[in-house]
């Protein structure tokens, strides 16, 4: 069926492109090969100078949501530049401090896990809130979650609990909605991938790699299939999926007693 998505003509703002690894940036790129207008948000000038190439003749706004009042400023930019209404926003946003490598979580600083809380999971609230008046009745808000809740890396740190608060808001903010319009807020739980940011975490090539021992064809994920979720989600087509998070791992979530693994792991030492 031609144009199955039928997101052609349709507005999208997206949060979070960094650069040709992240998330966001495929997104984008997939939204624009279906006919759809992306409007870009970047977190500094300096970010997007450096996108300025690939970004060229696009809406590039600037946002830093760790900044009080920068998301409603936004909003308000975006509707006087005419790029309203938004039949969809997709927040690719997150953000924590390793600058001091990684603690016992026990030792997490209230600092640390303030900032981080407030990029990577409380700006979808205040997206969500700021832009309401743009959206149509039936637009879709997507989230970029993790593949599990359930399970503890030691690389990870304290972004696990704020991951499951994004997650909490995804259903908080569907549910509020809903009282006066069809949109629907969800979350893509996607596994391990190649990108700049999580490049920047200590030990993760290592998780990366035995994350793609788990995974049922063993092989991980490209970010492109993440992508491909996140247009699902964006799409009427996905209509009757509303405050879920659809995980997006390739099965490693459920092939903890792989043979292999189990081989690798109780061969004798030496």
């Amino acid at each position: 069926m031609a144009d199955f998505l039928q997101l052609s003509g349709k507005t999208v703002l997206v949060f979070g492109v960094a650069n040709r690894k992240s998330v966001a940036w495929f997104v984008a790129k997939s939204l624009e090969e279906q006919g759809a207008k992306v409007v870009y948000s970047v977190r500094s000038e300096a970010r997007r100078k450096s996108l300025e190439t690939q970004l060229a003749d696009r809406p590039v706004f600037i946002c830093d949501v760790e900044q009080e009042g920068a998301v409603e400023r936004l909003a308000t930019d975006v509707a006087a530049a005419g790029h309203a209404p938004l039949a969809g926003i997709v927040h690719s946003i997150a953000f924590a401090n390793y600058s001091e490598g990684f603690r016992p979580f026990y030792e997490t600083k209230r600092a640390d896990f303030l900032q981080a809380a407030a990029v990577s999971a409380f700006s979808l609230v205040e997206i969500a809130r700021a832009f309401k008046p743009q959206l149509t009745t039936d637009a879709s808000v997507v989230t970029i979650g993790i593949s599990s809740l359930q399970v503890t890396p030691d690389n990870y740190g304290y972004m696990g609990p704020i991951k499951a608060a994004l997650e909490s808001a995804v259903k908080f903010l569907a549910k509020s909605f809903s009282a006066n319009s069809a949109v629907r807020f969800n979350a893509v739980g996607a596994g391990p991938l190649k990108t700049s940011a999580s490049a920047g975490i200590p030990g993760y090539l290592e998780s990366y790699l035995y994350a793609e021992k788990l995974t049922f064809r063993k092989k991980n994920l490209e970010t492109q299939e993440v992508a491909n979720a996140v247009l699902f989600l964006l799409s009427n087509r996905s209509s009757g999926v509303n405050g879920t998070t659809l995980v997006v791992d390739a099965g490693l979530g459920s092939n903890y007693f792989d043979q292999e693994i189990i081989r690798l792991a109780m061969r004798p030492p030496g």
